[in-house]
């Protein structure tokens, strides 16, 4: 067979090369080992059992692995269009890089895009356009039994704990935001230093590990919670139900990536593998999710408390909405986190077939709280793939009051969507615990760009809403975004969407949503 020749064709040579580098010159060494390692290479390939390529075509078969390793490099920057690109396509990210650096991100020459494509969306321009705002509008999150409410910018950082990032990534994110002054979530890996020692404004978010407030069992700690709310950096708690990647499903965070900080940080044991389940202990109807809330805010002595979701059945919302109304307290904000994912690993079957995209999570529940007479209470923050000012101007038409970005943050301080952040191999050091990769991330220059790019971005906001004739957010309605169905219709987010007026739900609730309000149930989740 020829393989079996080719095995020995290569150890003949590798003989002949080091008898020759014996008997004549040392020289031969140099042919005769490189001859000698894929003889031996050769060999292992015929009698291993894992991969068939191998087995017949020993040698040759890595050239296919080797390809394989490439392919996500040789994609992105031979094979993909500027704007055709996933999760982010070049074009996008571009515009975050050239403004994180404070250079301009402008193109020549019109649009790539097909305007005419099916699904195309467009923000409608005004004959009378508005001067841009000198200062960024600003929204006040807290609502009658919140006693500290705080003023959130437009754009702000997104959930990333201290694990899955970086040190230096952290502390990078947290002092542009300070500089910047704007808000950073801190993911559900509890407060840790590098969140707290540059002084930026933090969303402490609690997941279901209760991390940095944990009993040894694994129980809500109030006494640590209370003590770390009370920090003077933390300015809103937010418990996490769910997140757009995996809904319905928690994390593990292996044993040999406990080390000592995060051990302390999570309040975990080092070493040992700690696994995030994919229920929260402290509340198991939509009403003791309510009272929990409440509860949360009267322990961080009146500041803003809220929750995060990835939408999925709006009968279980509404049941919320129902709790809220008969326990007569609610939420200061509600975040709504799209399937389309973030930075966190996840099964694919989740990340492309579970719960529902940004856009319209946001619209059920903006149209829930408006339905319920709820919606001038709670605030509602957009997360999931805001990078542009388009971006942001969307999700707000959408029922945004403000918008959080991960991925888009991680551009600015030098992510290259390597998509390795799983892997603890993160080639620019951001999603890393590996202390030679991460020193990569030059915290006072990566700090800068945050600021930068995160003021950009609020600019272009404005200046494209100024445009539309809108001199602040609250002037944006659906009928200022548009949506080509096919190639010769273009309909308005008004003529496509349901709006519900306020507190329609409790009067006449429209046909489309009668089913859900009547089964929805304030002391039990059901579908």
């Amino acid at each position: 067979m020829l393989k079996i020749f080719l095995v020995a064709l290569l150890g003949s040579l590798a003989l002949a090369g080091a008898a020759a580098a014996v008997v004549a010159s040392p020289w031969w060494w140099v042919a005769a080992c490189p001859l000698l390692v894929l003889a031996l290479v050769a060999v292992h390939d015929l009698v291993q059992h894992r991969h068939s390529v191998l087995r017949n075509y020993p040698l040759l078969g890595h050239l296919r692995f080797a390809l394989e390793a490439l392919r996500p490099e040789l994609q992105q920057y031979f094979i993909e269009r500027n704007f055709d690109g996933r999760p982010f396509d070049r074009d996008t990210r571009s515009i975050v890089y050239e403004r994180a650096k404070g250079t301009d991100a402008e193109e020549p020459f019109g649009t790539e895009l097909d305007l005419y494509r099916t699904g195309s969306e467009f923000l409608t321009s005004s004959m009378a356009p508005r001067s841009v705002p000198t200062e960024a509008p600003r929204v006040r999150i807290g609502g009658p039994d919140c006693t500290r409410p705080y003023d959130m910018s437009l754009l702000n950082v997104s959930a990333m704990s201290f694990g899955s990032l970086s040190a230096n990534a952290v502390l990078a994110l947290n002092t542009g935001a300070h500089l910047g002054g704007f808000a950073h979530d801190t993911g559900e890996g509890g407060l840790s230093e590098y969140h707290l020692r540059p002084g930026g404004d933090l969303v402490w978010e609690i997941g279901t590990g209760y991390f940095g407030c944990r009993t040894d069992d694994g129980d809500f700690d109030e006494r640590q919670f209370a003590e770390k709310a009370a920090h003077e950096h933390v300015k809103c708690v937010s418990l996490k139900i769910s997140q757009g990647a995996k809904p319905g499903i928690g994390g593990v965070l292996p044993g040999a990536k406990v080390n000592t900080e995060i051990a302390a940080v999570r309040g975990v044991p080092q070493g040992e593998t700690v696994i995030s389940p994919p229920f929260h202990r402290v509340y198991s109807t939509p009403r003791e999710l309510v009272r929990f809330l409440a509860r949360m805010r009267e322990l961080a002595d009146g500041k803003p408390v809220g929750f995060k979701l990835c939408v999925g059945s709006r009968r279980e919302f509404l049941a919320v909405c129902k709790a809220m109304l008969e326990e007569g307290s609610a939420p200061d904000f509600i975040i709504v986190d799209g399937a389309e994912g973030g930075t966190g690993a996840a099964p694919l079957e989740f990340a492309d077939n579970v719960g529902l995209p940004l856009g319209e999570g946001l619209m059920a529940v903006h149209n829930a709280l408006v339905g319920v007479g709820l919606r001038d209470r709670v605030r509602i923050g957009a997360s999931g793939k805001v990078a542009t000012g388009s971006d942001l101007v969307k999700r707000l038409l959408q029922g945004a009051d403000y918008t959080n970005s991960a991925r888009a943050m991680m551009f600015a301080i030098g992510c290259i969507q390597a998509q390795r952040c799983h892997t603890n191999a993160c080639p620019v050091g951001v999603a890393t615990q590996d202390e030679r990769r991460a020193r990569a991330v030059d915290v006072p220059d990566k700090s800068q760009r945050v600021r930068r790019y995160q003021q950009a971005t609020v600019k272009s906001a404005l200046q494209i809403m100024a445009s539309m004739g809108v001199d602040d957010p609250r002037g944006l309605r659906p009928h200022m975004l548009l949506q080509r169905v096919n190639p010769h219709t273009v309909r308005s987010y008004a003529e496509l969407h349901e709006w519900l007026t306020p507190g329609q739900l409790l009067t006449s609730a429209p046909s489309s949503w009668a089913a859900d309000w009547k089964s929805a149930d304030p002391d039990r989740f059901t579908h």
